[in-house]
């Protein structure tokens, strides 16, 4: 499992990968004595090389053509594809998931560039009127050099997700990684800037201050940000200064209500990926389940039945069913939650097994959680975990869950399970959220032709689609009066 070669990654502006005097070492979150990058630290003076590349790429790359930036999007499409199977390795050193999770992102990434693309032509043909006054002429226009900051936990299909409808409508992009798993995608983005006009695609690397140097810069016009909310406050902050448009994809606390007709084996086979997958750290797994109280005590044991077959290890070892958390500090904050969770009225069962005992500590492990008999108000429930745990909480009433599910600051997504297709979905347009699934909640819920994004502060605006599109353009209104 050692890795023999270490890569060495710097930032890559208008087409070079550029040295830096500083460099940080990556360090893989289920080995935590392996260095498995050695990463370029930025500085304002990166980042304003970086935009101003882009910026200078600019002029042409809104000149060509819709259907040739369609072209070259479809040939960066097949790069990702191309590379998954040699970076997803890389991947699963830096983020600590593993493999088949490492690969969907490829995957994903993937899928949602070839869809964002087939749209482009269509969504930017102009909307035009010609009467006997006037003629009007409503056209969507880039608005610039466009920045993204990403992070760790699914670094492919997020970037991808805010670099295709900015470069697909005409605008550049300089796009800043999590630190905590900048290589791979670094790796990657090489190859699909060596598809691209020079300077089209830029990435810098570093921590909060070259973030806030990003998001300040003046010629940046579009921030499309997707993290925790603390961050993105200090997004918004920064970017004032110049007005920029903003597209905000923050934490979520998602419910999942069973609704008293659910079937229970159905329900779990589903249900129970969507919490543990990537260990928990994914925006929009199930953060909190509410079960019927008739049927609680049957439930909850049945999903800890399940839960208790997994088995946590180093994302590379083919026995593991889902390997560490990516940092200390996330690992240190559901530590803290799991003591909270045991010090209260809850049961907080712990289960599945380590694959390599031995090599336990040198690692963020956390094995499954489930706390039981959990009350609504509970830190367990009302916090994002962000990890492998998660509460089952029983309920007496439709009225009271649905008050429960929407009694959150977040509102990401969210999920209905029942057997009724109607009941169901009368029931989830209530649920305050972005989206709301019926049956499903985990990655195969989500579709690029469903606008995703939050409410509350679970963000602005929504990616994906023609919704997506419209969030990296200016509608431009042109008059001619006869």
């Amino acid at each position: 499992m050692t890795q023999t070669t270490v890569p060495q990654v710097g930032h890559l502006i208008a087409g070079e990968m550029s040295a830096a005097s500083d460099v940080r070492d990556v360090f893989d979150p289920g080995r935590l004595d392996e260095v498995v990058a050695r990463v370029a630290v930025g500085t304002a003076d990166d980042v304003d090389r970086a935009v101003r590349a882009a910026h200078a790429a600019f002029p042409a790359w809104r000149d060509t053509a819709p259907t040739e930036r369609v072209r070259l999007l479809m040939a960066a499409a097949d790069v990702i594809a191309g590379s998954g199977e040699e970076l997803a390795p890389q991947l699963v050193r830096e983020h600590g998931g593993v493999l088949w999770e490492a690969q969907t992102d490829f995957g994903l990434g993937t899928g949602v560039l070839q869809h964002t693309a087939s749209l482009a032509e269509e969504f930017l043909r102009p909307l035009q009127f010609d009467d006997e006054q006037s003629f009007i002429s409503v056209e969507r226009v880039p608005r610039g050099v466009a920045a993204a900051i990403v992070p760790w936990n699914m670094p492919v299909v997020l970037t991808v997700m805010k670099l295709a409808p900015a470069l697909a409508t005409g605008n550049t992009l300089v796009l800043k990684p999590s630190p905590f798993a900048p290589a791979a995608l670094t790796l990657l983005l090489q190859r699909v800037a060596a598809v691209l006009p020079t300077g089209v695609l830029n990435v810098v690397h570093g921590e909060g201050d070259v973030g806030a140097a990003l998001t300040s810069h003046p010629l940046v016009r579009k921030v499309g940000f997707t993290g925790g909310i603390s961050t993105a406050q200090k997004v918004v902050q920064s970017s004032s200064s110049t007005i920029k448009n903003l597209t905000l994809e923050l934490g979520g606390n998602d419910p999942a209500v069973v609704l008293d007709d659910a079937d229970l084996d159905a329900t779990l086979d589903r249900m129970v990926k969507g919490v543990y997958t990537r260990t928990g750290q994914i925006c929009f797994a199930v953060k909190r389940i509410y079960v019927p109280r008739a049927q609680y005590d049957r439930f909850a044991d049945a999903f800890c039945e399940r839960v208790d077959q997994y088995a946590v290890g180093h994302g590379l070892d083919p026995e593991s069913s889902f390997g560490p958390l990516n940092n200390e500090a996330q690992y240190k904050k559901v530590l803290d939650l799991l003591d909270r969770t045991r010090n209260s009225s809850a049961k907080l069962v712990q289960l599945g097994r380590k694959v390599d005992p031995a090599g336990w500590d040198n690692g963020y492990y956390v094995l499954p959680h489930v706390a039981r008999d959990v009350e609504h108000t509970a830190p367990v429930s009302c916090e994002e975990q962000f990890g492998p745990v998660v509460p089952l909480i029983a309920y007496d009433d439709e009225q009271q869950v649905l008050g429960w599910a929407n009694d959150s600051d977040y509102g990401l997504g969210s999920s209905v399970w029942t057997s009724d297709p109607e009941r169901g979905l009368a029931f989830a347009r209530k649920i305050e959220a972005g989206s709301t699934f019926i049956n499903t909640h985990s990655f195969e819920s989500l579709d690029p032709r469903m606008p995703f994004g939050g409410i509350k502060q679970s963000g602005i605006g929504r990616e994906f689609g023609d919704a997506g599109l419209s969030e990296y353009v200016e509608e431009h209104s042109i008059r001619r009066l006869k």
